[in-house]
């Protein structure tokens, strides 16, 4: 038997009618983190990477070879595939007629660390996965878009598969498949990230106010206006985002003090603490925010920063970073530094294959490459400007590439047959020589 969701008791929801002001119509200046901008631009092509590993690794037995033209098509490719492969020679082994693709064995031996992981990992991944369904009013969200979560939340490729069905008191899914519906909810889990925080840091009672942590770049200066309004803002009292908002006044500032904790706590449940703002959009209306929520993240750049980088808008929680580290890695986080090294040590070798001259970092080697290696490897990637010199030479490399293809959909050109055969006669030459 089913167990129906209740909401929190009414006492506990306070009647708050505050009438907008303030900030709600002011203009609040954006400023550049270079720090966060590059927490988002040192992921640069580590989706289509991560796609493309798991659409070669994770059937069952995994294939040797793939077809180029046999890869998904929802694989969202920055240019034609082939040359993207070609970027990653550590990962991805290419062979001639037919044009195919392999895992080398250090990518397959990486992909089977993560399956591990994402296996010992699988109780905190259900519990967020949940929490993010008790954030919905009809408890239930679409399957599709909790799939296009699933990087952010760090679920296995075929989730539906092997974590639904083992927790048949967490989640069901609707008669016809479209929704991932809730089925038992936990007031335990009802407890959002900052006020688990107040919570520890003691005194916080249901109904309190609990300010936001707040961080600007440095040299940022509110409006003393804005300031003020902040400042009354924060005193206000939290409305958990798990409790029901409906009875709030429209366009009030109570009512986007509720919306923030929303989002924020959507950030909190994510892996790396950032999601790209296309997709927060979609799941805020799933989530049923009220309109004029898309502004809010502009409103609030002490709470959120809005990187522009990578051809998109990339929300990033501020108190969730000292710079461009994260305060509490996850796990999953781990494993994404290392295909993020690996991704690098493909294009130290391609570079230093062709004789270029420039000085490069040090290679490490794959004896020097092992699991234990997390924060040597997070250091690497997380120093601020090691490694844009490659991202460049990519951008400069394949310009004309980038100009035909449609960056926001995400999708390969469609002349890629006749492009990727053209463009597979160096690898065809050197396999004859």
């Amino acid at each position: 038997m089913r167990v129906l969701p209740r909401l929190l008791p009414r006492r506990w929801r306070p009647e708050l009618h505050v009438p907008a002001r303030g900030l709600l119509e002011a203009r609040v200046p954006w400023a550049r983190d270079r720090a966060l901008d590059h927490v988002v631009e040192r992921e640069r092509h580590l989706v289509p990477f991560l796609l493309t590993k798991d659409a070669l690794l994770s059937a069952t037995p995994p294939p040797h070879a793939v077809s180029l033209h046999s890869l998904p098509s929802t694989i969202p490719f920055p240019f034609r595939p082939l040359r993207f492969l070609q970027l990653y020679p550590s990962a991805f082994a290419l062979s001639p007629h037919p044009i195919a693709v392999s895992p080398t064995p250090r990518l397959a031996a990486l992909h089977a660390d993560e399956a591990q992981l994402l296996d010992s990992t699988r109780p905190d991944a259900a519990d967020r996965l949940l929490r993010l369904l008790m954030l919905a009013p009809a408890r239930a969200l679409p399957l599709h878009l909790v799939a296009r979560l699933r990087l952010d939340l760090g679920l296995a490729p075929d989730f539906p598969r092997s974590l639904l069905p083992n927790y048949p008191d967490y989640f069901a899914l609707s008669r016809d498949g479209a929704l991932l519906e809730l089925v038992c909810y936990r007031k335990d889990l009802a407890v959002s990230a900052l006020q688990s925080y107040a919570q520890r840091t003691g005194g916080y009672k249901v109904g309190d106010a609990v300010s936001f942590p707040l961080s600007f770049p440095r040299g940022f200066e509110l409006d003393k206006n804005v300031r003020k309004w902040l400042d009354d803002w924060q005193r206000m009292p939290y409305i958990s985002p798990y409790e029901d908002g409906s009875h709030l006044t429209p366009r009030s500032d109570i009512t986007e003090k509720r919306t923030v904790a929303v989002l924020h706590e959507v950030l909190s449940l994510t892996v790396g603490k950032k999601m790209e703002k296309e997709v927060l959009v979609k799941l805020g209306e799933a989530l049923r925010l009220p309109p004029g929520f898309r502004k809010v993240v502009a409103r609030h750049p002490g709470i959120f920063y809005l990187s522009h980088k990578l051809r998109t808008q990339t929300v990033v929680l501020r108190e969730s970073f000292r710079r461009h580290m994260l305060v509490d890695k996850h796990p999953m986080m781990g494993i994404r530094y290392q295909f993020l090294h690996l991704m690098h040590m493909g294009k130290e070798e391609a570079a230093k294959g062709k004789g270029k001259g420039k000085r490069r970092e040090p290679i490490i080697t794959s004896d020097e490459f092992a699991p234990t290696d997390n924060e040597l490897i997070e250091e690497q990637f997380g120093a601020e400007g090691k490694n844009d010199e490659d991202e460049d030479e990519d951008e400069e490399e394949y310009k004309d590439d980038d100009e035909d293809d449609d960056m926001e959909a995400g999708v390969a050109s469609g002349d890629d047959d006749s492009d990727d055969d053209e463009d597979f006669g160096d690898i065809d030459h050197a396999a004859k020589g």
